[in-house]
Parts: C-alpha cells; sequence; structure tokens
C-alpha cells in the first residue's frame, strides 16, 4: 500500500485562512463585552432602593453599539491624518470599517428613537410608535438628528470624498452631548460643553488606537514612527478626558457627597468601576510607552497595546451602561 507523501497529505488538509483564530476571539470578547450592558442594570441597582427605567438593558446596548460605532470612523480620520505626518508611512491604509460601523450606529440610533417616540418606553409593536411625535419634543429631534448623521456618514465613507464623514461625526457627538444634559438640569450648556470635549477625545483616543493597530504592517520603522506620534497625542488626550470626567462627576455628585454616592447608587458604582478600567488602561498605554523608548524592537509595545485596546472597548460598553442608569442627584 502507498502512503501519501507528508506533501500530499498536506495539500489534501483543509486550508485555513489565515486570521481566523484571531476574528473568533473578537466575536467572543464582543459577545461577553455585549453582557456589560444587558446584564449590568440589575446589578447596579441592587440593593440601593432605586427604579430601572423600562429596558434598562437593551437600552444600554443600543447605546454602547452607538458609541462603538462612532468610535471607529473619527479613529480612522484621525490616524489616517496622523500618517500623513509620518515618513514612510503606507500610502494604502487597511480595509475601512466605517461602513460597518455607520450601519451598526444607524441601526442602534434607529433603536433609541423607537423608544424616544414612545415616550421613553420599549414598544410592544410597531402601532405604539410615533415617528411623528419626534419632530415635537427636544429629545426626538436629537434622536432623529442621529439616525439621519449615520446614514450620511456611510454614504460619505463610500464617496470619493470620505473626509465628509467629519461634519455627520461631528452632528452625532453634538447631539449626545446635548442629549446627556437637559435644560431642565442646572448649567445645561457647560454639562453638554464638559461632555462634548470628553466624548471626542475618548473616540479619538479608542478608535485612534485600533486603527494604529490595524495599520502596522510588516514592523517597518514609520508603524513605529506612527505608534509614537499616537501614544503623544493619546497622552493629551488622556489628561482632558480625565478633566472634563472629574468636572462632570462633581456636578453630578457634589463633593460632599460623592464617596457615599459611589457605593449606595447605581450611577456611582458604574461611575467607580468606569474610573478604574480607566486607571488600568491608562497604566497599559503608560506600560506600551515605555516600550516603546526603550526595547530593541519598538513595535513590541504592541502586546499592551492590544491589550489597552480590548481595556478600551470594556470602558465603551461601561459607558453606554452609565447613560441607562438613574442620575442620582436631580436638578
Amino acid at each position: 500500500m502507498i502512503r501519501p507523501t507528508s506533501e500530499a497529505a498536506d495539500a489534501n488538509e483543509p486550508l485555513r485562512r489565515p486570521g481566523t483564530g484571531r476574528a473568533v476571539a473578537v466575536l467572543v470578547l464582543v459577545a461577553l463585552g455585549a453582557l456589560i450592558p444587558l446584564l449590568g442594570p440589575s446589578a447596579a441597582l441592587h440593593g440601593t432602593g432605586e427604579a430601572a427605567a423600562p429596558g434598562d438593558g437593551g437600552i444600554a446596548l443600543l447605546r454602547t453599539v452607538l458609541f462603538a460605532a462612532l468610535c471607529v470612523p473619527v479613529g480612522e480620520l484621525f490616524v489616517n491624518r496622523l500618517a500623513r505626518s509620518v515618513p514612510g508611512a503606507p500610502s494604502a491604509p487597511p480595509r475601512s470599517w466605517v461602513p460597518y460601523a455607520a450601519g451598526a450606529g444607524f441601526l442602534a440610533a434607529l433603536g433609541l428613537a423607537s423608544v424616544v417616540s414612545t415616550g421613553n418606553l420599549v414598544p410592544d409593536s410597531l402601532s405604539d410608535l410615533d415617528v411623528g411625535g419626534l419632530y415635537a419634543t427636544r429629545d426626538g429631534k436629537l434622536a432623529l438628528l442621529e439616525v439621519n448623521a449615520f446614514a450620511v456618514a456611510g454614504l460619505c465613507a463610500l464617496s470619493r470624498r470620505p473626509g465628509t464623514q467629519l461634519w455627520p461625526l461631528a452632528a452625532v457627538i453634538v447631539a449626545e452631548a446635548l442629549r446627556a444634559h437637559p435644560t431642565t438640569e442646572h448649567s445645561p450648556m457647560i454639562g453638554s460643553g464638559l461632555t462634548l470635549v470628553h466624548l471626542t477625545c475618548a473616540a479619538l483616543w479608542a478608535g485612534g488606537l485600533l486603527h494604529v493597530l490595524r495599520s502596522l504592517r510588516g514592523g517597518s520603522p514609520a508603524g513605529a514612527a506612527l505608534l509614537g506620534l499616537y501614544a503623544r497625542v493619546a497622552a493629551v488626550l488622556l489628561a482632558a478626558i480625565t478633566a472634563t470626567g472629574v468636572c462632570s462627576s462633581l456636578r453630578r455628585m457634589p463633593s460632599g457627597t460623592i464617596l457615599d454616592q459611589l457605593t449606595t447608587t447605581a450611577y456611582g458604582r458604574v461611575l467607580l468601576a468606569k474610573v478604574l478600567l480607566v486607571a488600568a488602561v491608562a497604566a497599559l498605554a503608560l506600560w506600551a510607552r515605555i516600550r516603546l523608548r526603550r526595547a530593541a524592537d519598538p513595535l513590541t509595545a504592541c502586546a499592551p497595546a492590544r491589550v489597552e485596546v480590548a481595556a478600551l472597548g470594556v470602558v465603551v460598553a461601561v459607558s453606554g451602561l452609565l447613560t441607562a442608569l438613574p442620575v442620582p442627584i436631580r436638578w
């Protein structure tokens, strides 16, 4: 009996596409991350005496998808602009994820708009929706603006001038900043301004790091230079995120009560978890920067950077959960 040679045996084996294992790992992480907004409200509200909003888990998940869909295109625009100032950077960036992100953001914004149309109640059927009523309220108009902005951003990304998607993405950020601070709040424009800066810097940080890691190919010196340039800008972004986050927290929870509310309210508990996660992400960023400067191969910084981007994904999920919880202080 003639046995096939090892070469023939290898040829008969099914071919595996490169990167399949990494894609499966990403899908598993995304599925696990979805559990944070879905199961988080009940865990955070346990023992606080606060009432849960209708459908808070689903709303938290939709807002998480919306935030992630915002980070991807903002990060791509940001890093592509940085790459222009790096000598020897590849002229062809990796395949854009913006059309997929815009589609996900459109669906998430559409789901959130349907909730707003029913008076912030989860609709049981299409007959419950009052689309015309969206034009009559401030929250409804902002929800419609986000739906349309994601649709326009996706069309811009597929056009010959993808850079024009900057404007609809900016409209989403402005709408989110205004939505987070209703007119009944004390000094709502100050709160909206803080949220505007906070959300913009967070999208640049998370989305930018994701696109930088996707842009690194072949271990070229230009890749290390791009990562180093991003790291310098990310330090400024982290400082802005920290400053605006502290100011926003003090506006919702005055300094005299903040320590108590961090453990006795759902909003405070999730905010504390977010602060600890951001601190861990900052430590990973510092580790990556040290490797970038001192290691013989600067691209070894990619290892902690990959963990950092995964941790940033968790931060995005926690941020989505935070928006679905009752604010502890009512102005």
